[in-house]
């Protein structure tokens, strides 16, 4: 009785024993959180609104208003900084780190955008001023922009009031066979017996639809 529980002990131990032999080493969790302050690299000011991206992943976050910033990565990534007004740069997340949290304080330099020179030069005359200033060009401003929008709104509402050319008249033409054909053998559908038909109908009527509305004149001289 005590072999055979000696001889079961052991092979419950060998057993134990060959599976942990066999098992791999379980691997460390390969992310960590990476926290850190985007600052100048001139006077040390924070700066809000760095957006922080990888390759793989894209963006995964930006610094707050005080240049901080916590976002997940794997370790071995390449971390990007950019910003409008800065540089881009970057960091590379150490892959021999055994803390679950790496922090770094990134310093980013201003970039400098070259403009084309502008040349200023006195008038010969005071006198010129007056004229050079009535004619010079000036850029448009919104309410502008709004008047050249509406004239183009004017002119299509010109050019549906106008008579249909040889064009117009042959695709209405077109349409009205392929409709023929459509319901050829058939009665085609009424539309005084639908109900939202006489629903539209009768709301055209109470907005005054139906009418006489004086006609617009041409703006419009045309050669014939």
């Amino acid at each position: 009785m005590r072999k055979t529980l000696l001889a079961a002990v052991l092979l419950v131990l060998f057993g134990n024993i060959s599976k942990l032999q066999a098992q791999p080493g379980k691997e460390s969790n390969p992310y960590i959180l990476f926290t850190g302050l985007v600052l100048t690299s001139d006077s040390l000011q924070a700066i809000p609104y760095v957006t922080i991206k990888t390759r793989k992943r894209g963006m995964i976050g930006y610094t707050d208003v005080y240049g901080y910033f916590e976002v997940v990565v794997k370790k071995g990534d390449t971390i990007y900084f950019t910003q409008v007004e800065q540089i881009p740069s970057y960091s590379i997340v150490p892959d021999t780190l055994t803390a679950s949290k790496y922090s770094v304080v990134k310093l980013m330099v201003q970039d400098t955008i070259s403009m084309d020179a502008i040349f200023i030069h006195a008038m010969p005359l005071k006198s010129l001023f007056n004229n050079e200033f009535v004619h010079s060009a000036i850029p448009d401003d919104a309410y502008e922009r709004a008047r050249k929008n509406l004239e183009n709104e004017a002119m299509k509402d010109e050019y549906r009031l106008r008579p249909a050319d040889a064009n117009a008249s042959q695709l209405y033409l077109a349409q009205s066979r392929v409709n023929r054909m459509y319901y050829y053998g058939q009665t085609p559908p009424q539309n005084y017996l639908s109900p939202s038909a006489w629903i539209q109908f009768f709301d055209a009527w109470k907005r005054g639809d139906y009418k006489k509305k004086p006609q617009r004149k041409s703006l419009y001289i045309t050669p014939y």
